[in-house]
């Protein structure tokens, strides 16, 4: 019987001994909601990027996550060549992206006062929140000041009371 802890030994070509490296993978994993709507699915992260969304849905659908990668690659790739050919992309309950043309306008460099020039126009994409999404977050912003309000109403009666 092995020891614990006992690994296979492999041998370099210099007659070094190596032992196998343990490699552990972490994921980051995205519950499904609970409900439809309404309720707050909290994501502990600084971001969400492209491969967390094909993760969570690779997880909730059992599909394999490279396909769910080019199903998402093809979704992004499909938005992004409709608005470079000036068709707005409205997708609902989540929101409206559509080009635009900004307007010239005056442009001054802080190093040479006095001198101005004219930035030209160049189009934008204007993103307008759907309703489901603009009340999700509405109801974020007022989670997130009534919290401001409580961390600033205990900042305040710690000062006063020492």
């Amino acid at each position: 019987m092995k020891p614990l802890g006992h690994y296979p030994k492999t041998i370099w070509p210099s007659g070094r001994r190596r032992y196998p490296v343990l490699k552990i993978a972490f994921l980051c994993f995205i519950e499904p909601p609970q409900e439809q709507h309404g309720t707050n699915t909290t994501i502990d992260m600084s971001k969400l990027t492209k491969r967390d969304i094909v993760v969570a849905i690779s997880n909730q659908t059992g599909m394999v996550q490279h396909q769910v990668f080019d199903v998402v690659q093809r979704t992004l790739d499909k938005i992004t060549d409709s608005l470079a050919n000036n068709v707005p992309v409205e997708l609902r309950n989540f929101g409206v992206f559509q080009p635009r043309l900004t307007k010239p306008r005056v442009g001054r460099n802080p190093n040479q006062p006095g001198s101005s020039f004219v930035i030209p126009p160049r189009a934008t994409v204007k993103f307008k929140a759907g309703k489901i999404m603009r009340q999700r977050v509405e109801k974020l912003s007022r989670e997130l000041k009534e919290a401001a309000e409580r961390g600033t109403k205990t900042e305040t009666d710690t000062s006063n009371g020492g």
